[in-house]
């Protein structure tokens, strides 16, 4: 897009190749049809026109042009503020939208989902529609109050809890008007992009926020002005979620319900006080979206027939292992509604409980008052349940209790952090728990991490280099086949992926492994008996998936090691 317009201006004659070199050296964050303009080497209207005439669109004169104000209603503002779409009548089925920059066409497609008409771009001098901005909807988008000018907080969210401000004058800041906008549009936005968290950081140039979607951070552009209101923005978001304004040298942690487009939202806000102010980060949990459905989360069909057999089982101690955010909460959830039916009692212990699943008792537990997973485990076992899910195991009282529960007749579901799946037995009797007892009542682990999908509509096949392929790559079993890498497409918003799913290892306790845990192995010893058992290792679930098409090396690299035993 940027040498389009550029080459074009210069076929027309309106620069010279020499202007174009140096527009292009100065392009500072901007289009090089800026760069042009600002740089004094044409003039705005002159270029427009040209472009406009290219492609076969109408130049309007702002100044002399009625605009329909009734179409403002409806049309989406942020589109208005960061792409300086205007909308300026309507005939037909057809929106007529004046744009300083008609060679970018996704504000322009996306005004069309949203509007649900088809859009004819109008090309208009970018000064005359902030004028436009300014004169019909207050302030210009060069302030916070105009990027959320007549925006209201609740066509797109509600809190679902009464909030508290205490009167002071940071308190008073952080209910304005223009504040509460703000900190509703990052959300919603964050909430429409997928994202499982937002980080507000306090940086020494001031305030960064970035989405994490699919697993990777991406930094989310917002005006320079935003930093005016840093102060007010994370007050207004402790209010949010009840935590004390006032407290800035501590950490805390809160939570915030939240109604938006009519799904219900939870939030867990955790705030620490960093050398340039305090930083937030907010883990969204989306009860709408999450669908807890075991055979779609991304198990082989053999893996899948396996762990439902050893879910089923009428006692013992099912682990799920990984690191934080790989999904373990979604397999365990997923379980427990495969196995539920009105003849089994299901209840957990859970830190927090993240969804409400209907049937199944769910605890909260609260350290602060003694309620422990240990505690609340032993009072669980005299409430007559069949399956128990322990939200992790996480020292040796814990531990005992839920072999305890094993070994009195109760299926237990737990999770623990290790690396692998055999690493998962040592861990615990690392806990100080008698081997023979882990030996006897452990039935599976399933060690499992998250990788991204490639977007299915611009996958590209390629033939693999040799050298940029790992070592351990099965080249027998690819047969030919092309492999497939990420490319990057509107629908994907140029990522190149779309979600994830899990890879897995899924370690049944076999007689030969269940003698090895008892006999203090290590865990590469029990590893080699898995693997001779049938077991596929994190990184062979991989590269099956990437032989596949669904992912790429490059996540099988990101999300596993060369751990391959042969």
């Amino acid at each position: 897009m940027i040498t389009e317009a550029g080459e074009l201006l210069l076929r027309r004659g309106l620069i010279t190749a020499e202007q174009l070199v140096q527009s292009r050296a100065n392009l500072n964050g901007n289009g090089i049809l800026e760069s042009i303009i600002e740089s004094g080497f044409a003039r705005e209207e002159d270029a427009l026109k040209a472009i406009a005439e290219e492609f076969g669109l109408d130049y309007i004169d702002l100044r002399e042009t009625n605009v329909d104000l009734s179409l403002l209603a409806t049309f989406p503002q942020k589109l208005i503020y960061r792409h300086s779409l205007f909308p300026i009548k309507k005939e037909g089925g057809q929106l007529f939208v004046a744009t300083n920059n008609p060679l970018d066409l996704y504000p322009i497609d996306e005004a069309a989902a949203a509007t649900g008409m088809q859009i004819v771009p109008l090309v208009a001098e970018k000064v005359e529609i902030a004028k436009l901005v300014k004169k019909h909807l207050g302030v210009g988008s060069e302030t916070i109050e105009g990027l959320l000018a007549n925006k209201s907080d609740d066509d797109d969210i509600e809190l679902l809890e009464k909030i508290e401000a205490d009167g002071s004058e940071l308190s008073e800041q952080a209910q304005e008007a223009s504040v509460v906008r703000l900190v509703n549009e990052v959300l919603v936005e964050a909430i429409d992009s997928r994202a499982s968290d937002v980080h507000i950081e306090s940086q020494g140039s001031g305030l960064v926020i970035r989405y994490r979607i699919d697993g990777i951070l991406h930094n989310q552009p917002a005006p320079p002005e935003i930093n005016r209101f840093q102060a007010a923005i994370i007050s207004r978001l402790k209010i949010m979620a009840r935590l004390n304004i006032a407290e800035k040298r501590l950490p805390q942690d809160g939570r915030i319900k939240l109604r938006v487009h009519g799904r219900e939202i939870d939030i867990r806000l955790s705030v620490i006080p960093m050398i340039h102010g305090e930083s937030l980060v907010m883990r969204i949990l989306d009860k709408g979206s999450m669908k807890f459905d075991l055979r779609n989360l991304g198990m082989g069909e053999a893996t899948y027939k396996l762990f439902s057999e050893l879910i089923r089982l009428p006692h013992g101690i099912i682990l799920v292992t990984g690191p934080t955010g790989s999904g373990k909460t979604t397999t365990l959830y997923s379980s427990l509604l495969e196995i539920q039916s009105p003849e089994v009692k299901i209840i957990t212990t859970e830190d927090p409980v993240e969804y409400q699943l209907e049937g199944i008792n769910q605890i909260q537990v609260h350290p602060k008052i003694g309620l422990t997973f240990a505690a609340s485990l032993r009072s669980i076992l005299r409430h007559d349940p069949d399956v128990v899910l322990v939200g992790e195991i996480r020292d040796a009282e814990t531990a005992e209790n839920a072999i305890q529960a094993s070994l009195t007749g109760h299926t237990v579901f737990s999770t623990l952090h290790t690396n692998d799946a055999a690493g998962a037995f040592t861990r615990i009797v690392d806990m100080g728990i008698e081997p023979f007892l882990v030996a006897s009542t452990v039935e599976g682990i399933m060690a499992q991490r998250l990788v991204r999908r490639l977007c299915k509509d611009c996958k590209e096949a390629y033939d693999p280099n040799p050298e940029d392929v790992p070592k351990d790559f099965p080249w027998e079993k690819l047969d030919g086949r092309p492999l497939y890498r990420a490319k990057g497409c509107r629908s994907c918003r140029g990522l190149g992926y779309s979600g994830r799913f899990g890879i897995y290892e899924l370690l049944a306790t076999t007689e030969n492994v269940r003698q090895l845990a008892h006999d203090r192995r290590s865990s590469f010893e029990i590893k080699q008996a898995a693997l001779k058992a049938g077991m596929l290792t994190l990184r062979d679930d991989a590269f099956r998936k990437a032989m596949e098409g669904t992912t790429s090396l490059d996540e099988v690299l990101r999300a596993t090691k060369g751990d391959h035993l042969g």
